[in-house]
């Protein structure tokens, strides 16, 4: 991040603003903007960046002296997309792949690949749900890789044969016999069998700099050992993980599939609800009351799903898959219903061309089932506030907003060719899937800037 003194006057003159400024300043005119907020556009509006922030939203013309002026051409102006739960580092075919096939030198060079590919995609923030520390954050943040803000969870935490167990079935238990994963030597994941170890876990996550931390409470379906129907970690575990976040001043957030589960983690105290897939009224006001939030993977309710190499080069990964799939039946009409405070997420593992072609079919899904608004807010504002629970302690980005146009807030702006509350496809959604085509970023996709930096411009 770069930070510059800012010295600016505002004087207002014949309906417009001017100012001066002492700091690199951009104005986006002739713009309508999508604010992470609304079901409208503001139509017709001017936007000021100096130098990080956005420092006006206006109706009015604004003169600047000494600023790039950035003619909108009546497109849309709007935040940068957020991802809620992602795995930069997770860049295998799958699991095993993972554990078995890839080194630190491999993971963390594909890892910078996959930071490219979101930015130019157009997410400029992303939550990283485990699998990797702050180094790849730290190194983007200096100006040496390309890529988007991340907020980093550190290594999985889950016990003995859970969805944060990436062991195969005759690789020692790693608490018992030291360095017998891979996955716990290089910092992916974190068995913890007891509350000590739980805390031990949370403590080395935050030491290297997590801002908040990943449970694994439930089982999964691109694993080995655990039936997702496992509900793996007590409430005094869930508990004792919470403690460790909140003396931080943090937060957890808990992969969780079973309403025993989500019910228990909220009780517990956890924050953010991972998949949610048995999301129903008492879920519901479970979260109302703890003021909670959710991010789901669309894709579990593609009718692609059976293509994912991380589940069908796994048998028990497949049939988990079919089970799943018909006990989740009645969560689209669920959310549709109770209107939870939702994230987007993709939950991809894979490399570069995989990941693109699952993000924009999970836009389109999100479209398909909660209309185009809630998906929309869903990866700006609410993902804004998600990755804000972090706390001012543990935020690295503390100054400003994100996920909204709104003066103050970080200058994390897409501009796209066309309107987005009518039609997904401006960033990315498409119907299809693996059948879709490679692409090099999103042709509707004009701009893209961060933290007040232009990285793509094709007006």
């Amino acid at each position: 991040m770069k930070y510059r003194t800012l010295k600016m006057s505002v004087v207002a003159v014949s309906c417009s603003l001017v100012f001066s400024v002492s700091a690199e300043s951009t104005l986006f005119t002739n713009v309508n903007v999508f604010d992470g907020k609304k079901d409208e556009l503001l139509k017709n509006y001017q936007v000021l960046v100096v130098d990080n922030k956005i420092s006006k939203v206006s109706s009015e013309a604004i003169s600047v002296q000494d600023a790039t002026v950035i003619d909108g051409k009546g497109m849309t102006l709007m935040p940068g997309l957020i991802e809620g739960h992602g795995h930069l580092q997770m860049n295998g075919t799958s699991l095993p792949d993972i554990e078995n096939n890839r080194n630190w030198e491999e993971l963390a060079v594909r890892s910078a690949a996959r930071a490219k590919s979101a930015l130019m995609s157009g997410f400029t923030t992303w939550r990283d749900a485990g699998g990797m520390g702050a180094g790849l954050k730290k190194t983007i943040d200096s100006g040496e890789l390309v890529g988007p803000r991340i907020y980093p969870s550190g290594a999985f935490i889950g016990p003995t044969g859970s969805h944060a167990d990436f062991r195969n079935f005759t690789t020692p238990n790693e608490t018992l016999y030291p360095r017998g994963s891979a996955g716990g030597r290089l910092g992916i994941s974190c068995t913890a069998d007891s509350i000590g170890d739980i805390k031990a876990c949370a403590r080395q996550n935050y030491m290297q700099g997590a801002t908040q931390i990943k449970l694994m409470s439930s089982g999964g379906v691109a694993s080995s050992f655990d039936p997702w129907q496992l509900d793996a970690y007590s409430l005094e575990e869930l508990q004792a993980a919470v403690e460790v976040a909140n003396a931080y001043g943090s937060y957890a957030m808990s992969h969780a599939y079973s309403k025993v589960s989500l019910l228990r983690n909220l009780e517990a105290g956890v924050k953010t609800l991972e998949h949610a897939f048995m999301f129903d009224k008492d879920v519901y006001r479970a979260m109302k009351k703890n003021d909670a939030y959710m991010t789901t993977n669309m894709t579990a309710f593609s009718p692609y799903l059976g293509e994912i190499e991380a589940i069908n080069s796994n048998p028990a990964s497949a049939r988990k898959a079919k089970t799943a799939q018909a006990a989740f039946a009645n969560y689209i009409d669920n959310v549709n219903k109770y209107q939870p405070k939702l994230g987007f997420q993709v939950d991809c593992v894979g490399g570069v061309a995989a990941c693109e072609q699952q993000t924009d079919h999970s836009i389109y899904l999100s479209g398909k089932f909660f209309g185009n608004h809630y998906t929309l807010i869903s990866m700006t504002s609410v993902n804004g506030e998600i990755v804000k629970l972090a706390g001012e302690v543990l935020d690295p980005y503390f100054e400003g907003k994100l996920g909204v146009v709104e003066e103050g807030a970080y200058a994390d702006l897409i501009l796209v060719d066309g309107n987005p509350l009518q039609d997904l496809t401006v960033i990315g959604a498409n119907e299809k899937w693996f059948d879709a085509p490679k692409r090099d970023g999103i042709e509707t996709m004009k701009i893209i800037m961060k933290d007040g930096v232009i990285y793509k411009n094709t007006l």
